[in-house]
Parts: structure tokens; sequence; C-alpha cells
């Protein structure tokens, strides 16, 4: 069976209960994830072998951050130790019209740390079919940068499908680095390109027409994006497909959900969710790409369904507390078949 990999870090996700503030928290609630390690779960929940790799400190808290991975299935036998720290997120759930805020301490943490030669890519890409990284992981710090494009450039050599999920994070970059220039170096090893407008404009200059990121509302045009998903093809040429989501943000608990993919010839656009009631939106675009990689394995053929099983995979997870999209294929089709009564299963 194909196997995929990811590479990035998970961390210890700290959450007041319910919808408090953080001045009004007296405990927290205890999650693990990260954008690399989510997409890695929902590929472990669709069966897809699939090994996440990255860097834990020895000590309880990276054993907790481990045995989440391997409880929900995703193999861990690449995962390195060393360094002092897992990197923590703090996460103040939005409502309504008070968005959601997150507070990063990941500053030299052990995947911050990591250090080229660290990991043996050879060995973790044997019989691999895919590789996955994220924006996020070059913003962490520039050795992690160096390691992720250490990671590509075998992948590369070695023929695997390359993918990415741009994730512009603003409170990251922090660290001095070059962030066109290691991101454009990065993209250019990709067969699959995912971001949204954000993160064409904020990593390379790319804006789409007719929409801009301040203004655009809830009232989203797949078609305004058709310049951007060419601008990034042309910018990098070994890319054989580029997807957007697009999220219509019309409170912090309801939001608009679709997107597009573009294939160098034809745009082919989802159908749009309206998610109301909004559980947890953290993880959404790691869902979708889950979702995205699912498809395309399992319909090489039909981008058409990998893209709607990629929407809809990530509508359910705005159900889910916590990073992860914890659902099934069965359940993801039975959304895409229209059946979004949410009645008790018996």
């Amino acid at each position: 069976m194909k196997k995929v990999v990811t590479f990035g870090e998970i961390m210890l996700r700290l959450s007041p209960s319910g919808f408090l503030r953080f001045s009004q928290a007296n405990n927290f609630d205890v999650v693990y994830g990260g954008g690399e390690s989510n997409v890695a779960v929902s590929l472990a929940n669709y069966g897809i072998p699939v090994e996440f790799v990255t860097r834990l400190p020895k000590n309880d808290i990276g054993e907790c951050a481990m045995m989440e991975m391997r409880k929900r299935g995703v193999g861990v036998d690449y995962i390195v130790y060393g360094g002092d720290r897992l990197g923590i997120y703090f996460l103040e759930t939005g409502a309504v019209s008070r968005g959601s805020k997150v507070v990063y301490d990941r500053a030299h943490s052990s995947m911050a740390d990591i250090q080229l030669g660290m990991v043996n890519w050879e060995d973790v890409f044997q019989g691999v079919e895919w590789f996955h990284w994220t924006g996020i992981t070059p913003a962490i710090s520039q050795s992690s940068a160096d390691v992720c494009l250490e990671a590509v450039k075998v992948a590369n050599k070695l023929g695997i499908t390359i993918s990415t999920d741009l994730n512009y994070r603003a409170k990251l970059w922090q660290y001095g680095g070059n962030r066109e220039a290691i991101m454009t170096e990065l993209t250019s090893y990709c067969d699959i390109i995912l971001g949204n407008e954000e993160d064409a404009e904020m990593h390379f200059g790319i804006k789409p027409e007719g929409i801009s990121v301040q203004t655009q509302g809830h009232d989203v045009k797949a078609e305004a994006f058709l310049s951007v998903c060419q601008q990034m093809m042309e910018k990098f040429p070994k890319a054989k497909k580029v997807i957007t989501t697009l999220r219509g943000s019309i409170s912090a608990s309801h939001n608009t959900w679709a997107g597009v993919l573009y294939d160098g010839k034809t745009m082919l656009q989802s159908p749009q969710y309206q998610i109301t009631d909004i559980v947890d939106r953290v993880g959404g675009g790691d869902s979708f790409m889950g979702g995205l990689i699912f498809g395309l394995l399992t319909y090489p053929y039909d981008d058409q369904n990998a893209l709607d099983f990629a929407v809809a995979a990530s509508c359910l997870k705005h159900t889910i507390k916590g990073d992860a999209n914890l659902v099934t294929v069965d359940e993801v089709q039975k959304l895409m078949g229209g059946d979004a009564s949410g009645r008790v299963a018996r």
C-alpha cells in the first residue's frame, strides 16, 4: 500500500475550557497537535500507512506526544530524540464576533534546534510514495528550514511526490530568515501546492485579481483565485496541481468552506458548505490536506472526487475538539453524498 511521510513539529496545546478567555482560566485542557502531525493522523484514520518525523525531548512530555501519534496509528520509528522541551501553544477559542487567539511558546524547542544530519532521510524514504511538509516548519528556525530542505532534496532525488501546505503564520518567522527566498526554494521541489490567498501574497507577493485579503468577507468567489493558481504554476513549474481553500468568515462560529483545484488547464470547484456552530476550527486546513492526499492517492484520475473528499473531511473536522480530524472514510463519504443530518447511527 502507498506510504506517506510527514515532517514537522508536534506541540503541547493548552486551552481554557469551553470559550473562557485566558484571564478567566484556572486550568487548561491538554491536546497534542501540529500541522504535519494532524495530516498524519487523518491519513492513518483513512487506512494509509504514514510515518511522522520530528524531534522530541527525551522526557515524559515528549513521550506523551509520541504516544498520541502511536495511539492514532501513526508510525513513530523515525522520530529522533534530543533537546530540552516540547513546543507549546496556548489557544483561546473565540465565539461569534470574538476571534480565537494563539500564543506560541516554542523557541528553542527540540524541533526548533534540530540540525542537519540528525534524520537519515534515505532510510526514512524507503518504500515511500509521498512526502508532506508545511510552511510552519521552516518558520520555526533556520536549522529546521535547513533540515526541511535536506528532506525535500532527498525526496526529489528518489522520485517521491512532494506536497506542501504553505501555511503562513504571522507570529512565526521571528529568527530573521529570508521568508520569500526560503519558501521559494522549498516550494520549487513540490508537485502539489496548497495555500490560500494570504499564503500566496505573504510568501511570494502573488495576489488574486478582484479581491483582497482584507476585504473578502464571506463572499468568496472561486474564480478570483484562478490568477493566483496560474501565477503559482508559472513560478513553480514542477507543480502539477495548485489547490486553494475558500473560507468565508461570517463569524468565529459560522464559516463557509469550499475549495478549488487547478491542474494547469482546468479549475475544479467543490460544493460550498455552511459550517455553523463551529466546535474547533484549528486544524481545519490540515484536515483538508489529509483528505486531499488520501483523495489523490485513492482516486488518481479523479481530481474532482479528491477535492470533494478533502472539503467534506475538513468540514467535519470543524465539529471535533482538538487539532486532529478523527473521522473515517465512511463518515466523509456520507457527507459527500448529501447526508448532513447528524442523525444518531444506531
